[in-house]
């Protein structure tokens, strides 16, 4: 699930929080790639935020379902740029249903799925 904004990376990070707020995620984990590999290798690259992201009520039903789904979360969101715009990418939860096998994980993943979407749909206005 990708959308591309032409927007500069801070703006594009600020509206990537809120349109998840909006669907009722909060942001749990927050990796600077970019800082990070600088400050650990001393190596450059382009603007790269990853978000865990975290919908606590889908979180539960989703632990509920299958303990096991912990490895898949949370759901990860990242923001970078390339060719001078911003890109915003998530994994679809629905392959966390595919990797468990479980069926009671199918209506919470396509929960999950649908928010996010709609999380980067509302970007695009």
């Amino acid at each position: 699930m990708t959308i591309r904004l032409h927007e500069p990376f801070p703006q594009a990070v600020d509206r990537v929080r809120a349109a998840l707020k909006d669907q009722g995620f909060g942001v749990l984990t927050e990796i600077d790639v970019r800082a990070t590999l600088l400050e650990k290798l001393g190596e450059t690259m382009e603007d790269y935020l990853i978000l865990g992201a975290c919908n606590p009520p889908l979180a539960h039903r989703a632990l509920e379902a299958d303990r096991r789904i912990g490895l898949l979360l949370p759901c990860n969101v990242v923001v970078r740029t390339e060719d001078g715009d911003t890109l915003v990418e998530a994994l679809d939860p629905q392959v966390m249903a595919t990797v468990s096998e479980q069926p009671g994980l199918e209506p919470v993943a396509e929960d999950a799925a649908g928010r996010l979407t709609a999380a980067l749909e509302s970007l695009r206005r």
